[in-house]
């Protein structure tokens, strides 16, 4: 009996040590959920700060990347103009020194009327009538006439006597005439202006004149058709045009390549900088997770 009951009591201690071991291990189970939902709702916490911090940085960057295409693009569409301008600009001062080259330029380089001196007029009276014709519309022609007036002066420089012509083209039209009018119906309007030529040129000994240095001419010229400051302003306009549009074009393929190689410049920095951004979240995180614990 004593045995019984020793052995009752015996059994009866270990369910109660067995039970409170049982709630013990209970609660502390129930302690360690609660710190691992803690640890892990602290966990994700922590981890979607950085993820916004990116989103957010993301934003940044892609608003930055919206201004500068924005930027790009009407830089651009400027830069095309710019360009375009000063191709024009080139084009049209080309085109003038070719019609400047085929008109007067030749005219001057053709002509050897090209040393300056003074010449004193000997005689000047009108020789003869000659023929001419006018248009009077279309495919009709009239014949006229108007008077030759001739000229004779002496070349101070050398002494010798020689007929004076008006210019190239008075010269290519009739040598042996001063001035040759254009032609016209009233033949009398043609007379009075020569008669009024012939007696400025009487009263005028010394007038200025133009000849040939090589002496193979017979005649000289009272004014060159295009002298050298004509040549000079006709040219400086196109030469004018011509280095503005190939500045133009200069300084916006200057700019393009300034704005390439800025480009690349913060095109490798920002490669060099974002090993460092991303290893900001995860030293902050680091940083609060040492903090909780």
């Amino acid at each position: 009996m004593l045995r019984e009951r020793c052995v009752e009591r015996a059994m009866r201690r270990g369910e109660g040590l067995s039970n409170q071991s049982v709630a013990s291990a209970l609660e502390r189970a129930g302690h360690s959920g609660a710190a691992g939902r803690m640890f892990l709702w602290a966990g994700t916490k922590g981890a979607q700060r950085p993820n916004e911090r990116r989103t957010i940085y993301q934003k940044i960057r892609e608003y930055d990347i919206l201004d500068k295409r924005k930027t790009v693009t009407a830089l651009k569409a400027g830069e095309d103009r710019a360009i375009l301008l000063g191709l024009s600009m080139i084009f049209f001062s080309v085109m003038m020194y070719f019609v400047l080259g085929i008109t007067m330029v030749r005219s001057y380089s053709d002509s050897v009327w090209t040393e300056e001196s003074s010449c004193t007029v000997l005689n000047s009276s009108i020789i003869a009538e000659i023929n001419c014709s006018y248009s009077c519309g279309a495919e009709c022609w009239k014949s006229s006439r108007y008077p030759c007036l001739q000229v004779y002066v002496s070349l101070n420089s050398s002494g010798r006597v020689l007929r004076l012509s008006h210019n190239e083209e008075a010269q290519e039209a009739n040598p042996e005439c001063f001035y040759v009018p254009k032609c016209r119906k009233d033949h009398t309007m043609m007379h009075t202006l020569v008669v009024n030529i012939s007696e400025r040129l009487k009263t005028q000994h010394q007038v200025p004149c133009y000849y040939d240095p090589a002496e193979q001419q017979d005649s000289v010229l009272l004014t060159r058709l295009y002298g050298s400051s004509a040549i000079f302003s006709s040219l400086l306009w196109p030469t004018c045009t011509l280095v503005m549009g190939m500045l133009i074009v200069a300084m916006v393929k200057l700019t393009q390549y300034l704005s390439i190689l800025c480009e690349q410049i913060s095109r490798i920095k920002r490669t060099d900088l974002s090993p460092l951004a991303d290893a900001l979240p995860s030293l902050d995180s680091g940083k609060k997770g040492n903090s909780m614990v």
